[in-house]
Order: structure tokens, then sequence, then C-alpha cells
């Protein structure tokens, strides 16, 4: 158990699990699940879309109404998926990717390991599952259960060939004032944890998209998305956005725990961008 870590230790030392133990789930954690994601306010993002996240207990991959769950052998002895629905729309998915990233976060407090999972499942058999609702899509799922401690080789195999514990070093991905100029970790002053965080948070395939410039006097920060081209194109919606989400929460959630107070904005400060592949998104600004 570990209720009282603070999100940026868990998020320090968070890795994607995909060997599980056969326990299941205890009830107090599938209580406490039930009733966060039946908490509209926990579905809220910070552009106000909602999304729907859907739990779904499973033995042997297979659910109640029998229907097998396919994760293509990624995954070994999930306890439960978590299962996220929404518009195949930029801010809905970054949004959903918010929310679910925050739930994420919270269950590691309570011991439960998970894994993002958004093209290697099979859609069609969790579609068979639940209701999906018109205009709506499966964008991302996660597995979840007690982390097995020794890891199979094949996880340690997969990390290696994602390069999961290779992260880019911050002048690769962030910027300051301009994208000309790299940023120091010593410049970022007190958004250098909130930054930091958003380097180390799990991408699709480790590509991390994210490019971030502080603005000159730095009460700004500007996050743009660095698109890896045809990267998730035959999955029917852009994976990228995702990750963007994900970096979002990571970023806001080390903000508020060292007390920096700010609200996210589409501003688009109009800087030159450094490759075409390059998009603006959202900035977050502190409050003076």
């Amino acid at each position: 158990m570990m209720e009282n870590q603070s999100s940026i230790d868990i998020m320090s030392k968070r890795y994607s699990v995909r060997t599980f133990e056969t326990t299941p789930i205890e009830d107090v954690h599938h209580q406490y699940i039930k009733e966060y994601i039946n908490n509209e306010s926990n579905l809220i993002g910070p552009f106000g879309n909602k999304s729907r996240i859907e739990y779904i207990p499973v033995i042997n991959n297979v659910t109640d109404k029998g229907i097998k769950l396919g994760t293509y052998g990624f995954i070994k002895n999930p306890q439960a998926y978590l299962v996220g629905i929404t518009e195949n729309k930029t801010y809905p998915l970054i949004d959903f990717a918010y929310v679910f990233q925050k739930l994420l976060l919270q269950l590691e407090k309570f011991g439960i390991g998970n894994c993002w999972m958004g093209g290697t499942f099979s859609r069609k058999s969790f579609q068979k599952e639940l209701v999906i609702g018109d205009g709506n899509f499966i964008p991302g799922i996660s597995p979840i259960g007690y982390p097995r401690i020794k890891q199979r080789l094949f996880d340690k195999t997969l990390r290696k060939v994602v390069r999961a514990d290779n992260k880019k070093s911050w002048e690769k991905l962030f910027f300051h004032h301009t994208f000309e100029m790299t940023l120091e970790r010593n410049t970022a002053e007190k958004l250098e944890i909130p930054i930091e965080m958003v380097r180390i948070g799990p991408s699709a395939s480790n590509k991390q998209p994210w490019r971030l410039v502080l603005s000159k006097d730095k009460t700004a920060c500007h996050f743009y998305i660095e698109h890896t081209p045809n990267y998730s194109s035959s999955f029917g919606y852009d994976m990228q956005l995702l990750d963007m989400g994900i970096a979002m929460c990571q970023f806001h959630l080390a903000c508020s725990e060292i007390g920096i107070d700010g609200y996210w904005v589409q501003e688009d400060p109009n800087l030159t961008l450094p490759t075409e592949q390059t998009e603006y998104l959202f900035s977050w600004k502190c409050k003076r």
C-alpha cells in the first residue's frame, strides 16, 4: 500500500506492467475504481470534454459475458481492464488521456500496476463487451492488477525494443522563448519539476512527441506536438495525441503538488516552428 505517496514519487518510479499476479483485485480497490469512474467530475478534462471509462473484471482474459478480450500476448494474468471511450477528435482525445492517466497514477498508490495500450489490443473484442455509442470509439485501454515482482523475459525484451528506459534529454525536448534556444534545467526555476515529469512520462513506442517552450518571463509553458509521420495511421486516429494528454496530466499534477497555481489555455504564441510536423496545442499559464 502506498496511499500516502506523492504523485511526483509515483510518476518518478512508475513503469508499465505487463505481467501480473493471479491475485484478484481486492474488494476495497474494486469499490474505489467503480466510485471513481462513476464520479462525473473525474471524467472531464481541462478542455471540458467528458470521457467514459469502463471497468471490466476478467478471469483468464474472459469477461462475465464470456467474451475473450484480445491483447496479442503482450499481457499476462490481467485481473481487469480499464477501457476509455471518447470522440475521435483532437481535444477530446487529449482530455481522455489526461483523465485516464490521472486514474492510473492514483491506482499506483494502491499498488495496482497498469500499462497504456493504444494499438496492441483487439478493439473488436472490447466492442463486443461494451456499448460504445455513435460518434465514439476506444482510443486506449489498460490492463490492471498487482504487479508480479519477477518480470518475464518477454517484458524485459520488449522494454529494450521500445527503449522504454531511454528517455530523450532536456535539450531535445524543451526550449526557452524560441525553438532556437534549448532550455537548461536550472533556467526552468520553479517549473523544473513539472517539466521533468513530462520528460519521464509514458508515450507510445517511447517517441516522446511533446515539445515545450518556456516563455521568456517563465510564466507560461507552451505545449507542442512533433508528429511522427504515419506513426498511427493504420489505427484510424492520432495515437500521439494521447501522449500529449499524458504529458498535460503529469505537468499539472506536479504543479499542484509543489504549489504552482495556474491554468490551461489555447493561446498560440505564433513561434517559428522547427519542422512541418510540429504543431501548437495548448499552454499552461502561472497565476501571478
